[in-house]
């Protein structure tokens, strides 16, 4: 099989590239470097069926060769990360619905089947726990930036299930709940990479707001065998799917836990929405998933534990330290 991957030098992109190329897939990457990094998938350079293309998606005649080429197309090119959602709102709409529209419009030509990734912060300040899929999206008002991420998601997917229902090109959308791992940069405020670096690092374990919000958080690997899984089963097509972890923790408990994974001094700080992102900053206080749809259709349920997560993460970040030769304050964490 060859599968095309947008946004393929990304976190979860590169993992699941890794993945396919593993057991013998050829993958056709596509990525613009705005937020993924050659440095995830430099290493998967051995493997022959690889190939990448560094062009965004508004490349349309590259594009339209790639998904050519493609049995399977995964959409997973997308601006990420709470920090540069709210400092850029403009690039957050414009690179999530101009480039779902331009995937869809590439694959319905030749009728190949897309996997749209989607997020579980559609589902807003719902506060009916655990989120299904068929639930109610809550949204904030317009003049708060911080909706903006989850209104084009939203968008992304009324616009893949429109091609389904209207044009019947195949379409799967998978709602991924806070999916973790190595090589996920804490760079546009993901959390659990920020809490594992300043504990390495001795700082300040900072936490926005009460640190009572919880979420779950699920481990890359179950998240790409989900993806896997889906895109698989002829079931799926014309679906949303929640892919996630459904054990809950809250943020606070999450910064103890990796202080006491990495076997860290590291003080526990809390720090104001207003100071971390924008003046009437609005969070949801509980996000979790059910997955038994996800079950139902794949068989498969999420499960790996939180303490062998935040070991992995740690466990990348103390390797990448000691490449660039940064001293370790901390003690190291198990791997």
């Amino acid at each position: 099989m060859v599968y095309l991957i947008t946004g393929g030098a990304g976190f979860i992109g590169s993992h699941l590239a890794e993945r396919l190329l593993e057991r013998g897939d050829q993958v056709l990457l596509m990525d613009n470097l705005s937020t993924g990094s050659m440095e995830n998938v430099r290493h998967l350079k051995k493997y022959g069926g690889m190939h990448y293309f560094l062009e965004p998606l508004e490349n349309r005649q590259i594009l339209a060769e790639l998904v050519d080429e493609a049995d399977v197309i995964f959409h997973l090119a997308a601006a990420v990360g709470v920090k540069l959602i709210v400092e850029s709102p403009v690039r957050t709409i414009e690179t999530n619905v101009n480039g779902t529209q331009l995937v869809l419009e590439a694959a319905c030509r030749k009728r190949k089947l897309v996997f749209v990734a989607s997020t579980s912060e559609v589902y807003g300040k719902n506060t009916n726990i655990p989120f299904h899929e068929d639930a109610d999206l809550v949204l904030g008002p317009t003049t708060k930036s911080r909706w903006s991420y989850a209104a084009s998601k939203a968008l992304d997917e009324f616009l893949a299930l429109s091609y389904w229902k209207e044009k019947r090109l195949p379409v799967v959308i998978a709602r991924l709940f806070n999916t973790v791992g190595p090589r996920q940069t804490g760079r546009y405020g993901m959390v659990l990479p920020n809490f594992v670096r300043q504990a390495l690092d001795g700082s300040p374990i900072t936490v926005y707001g009460t640190g009572q919000q919880s979420r779950c958080f699920c481990d890359v690997r179950d998240a790409v065998e989900s993806l896997l899984r889906l895109a698989a089963t002829d079931k799926a097509i014309g679906e949303v799917v929640n892919v996630g972890n459904d054990h809950e923790v809250t943020i606070e408990g999450l910064a103890r836990l990796v202080k006491e994974r990495t076997g860290s001094s590291s003080p526990v700080e809390y720090i104001p929405y207003d100071q971390a992102y924008e003046p009437g900053f609005e969070d949801m206080l509980r996000r979790v998933p059910c997955v038994d749809k996800l079950k139902q259709l794949t068989g498969f349920h999420p499960a790996t534990e939180l303490p062998e997560i935040i070991d992995r993460v740690a466990a990348y970040h103390g390797r990448k330290r000691e490449f660039v030769g940064v001293p370790r304050e901390a003690a190291s964490a198990s791997a």
